[in-house]
């Protein structure tokens, strides 16, 4: 990302912006970022300053601070080629971060400044589609949803299925249990009841004397 410098009011602000400039071609962010808010408060309606900072913040994925520093940077730029520049930059971040309607409206701004911008154009091609295929994509995700869904009243139904299966086979098992526990009981008292008709029987017959006299 190529960084330049204009004509600023008071030496500290080029002081400061050069510096500033040094440290980013060095990939030293941060060190590039302090700088060039010291060209900043030197002068707030610096757009170069307000450029490269948005430029050094946008290398540490400072977002949000980027595109601020981007945005007021563009207002205050009377170039339009770096103003086409820095609303470039801002539809770069916007697309990064997959919001495609503010990056397809900042690369417009940008082809407003500089019509000639190919890669500007190509990026906006790409948000276009993205955007046509939104619907569909959000399409896609609800009937994934809803199938999700059944999916799960599905199993809900062959668990409910299960349990009543099961509830069934403990039914039968504790009603085989009480049958065979009445067969039991029944032939007990079967069983009772012929040895007490035997008891009586032997009761009404003559008892045999085991010890005959001799005569």
């Amino acid at each position: 990302m190529m960084l330049s410098i204009t004509e600023v009011k008071g030496q500290n602000d080029r002081q400061f912006i050069r510096q500033g400039n040094r440290a980013y071609r060095a990939q030293q962010y941060e060190k590039a970022e302090a700088t060039y808010r010291k060209a900043v408060a030197a002068n707030p309606r610096n757009p170069e300053a307000l450029y490269n900072l948005g430029c050094a913040l946008m290398a540490q994925q400072k977002d949000s601070m980027a595109v601020q520093c981007l945005e007021n940077g563009a207002k205050l730029q009377t170039d339009p080629l770096r103003r086409a520049q820095a609303y470039h930059n801002m539809g770069v971040i916007c697309q990064q971060k997959k919001l495609f309607s503010e990056a397809a409206e900042a690369y417009k701004q940008a082809l407003r400044n500089n019509p000639n911008d190919d890669e500007t154009r190509y990026n906006l091609a790409l948000c276009l589609k993205q955007i046509k295929n939104q619907p569909q994509q959000q399409q896609q995700k609800s009937q994934d949803e809803n199938k999700n869904g059944d999916n799960n009243k599905n199993k809900e139904q062959e668990e409910k299925n299960e349990n009543k299966d099961k509830k069934q086979q403990q039914d039968n098992q504790e009603q085989m249990s009480r049958e065979n526990a009445e067969q039991l009981l029944n032939a007990a008292q079967q069983q009772e009841k012929a040895t007490q008709q035997r008891l009586k029987q032997n009761q009404q017959q003559p008892r045999k004397n085991k010890h005959l006299k001799n005569w």
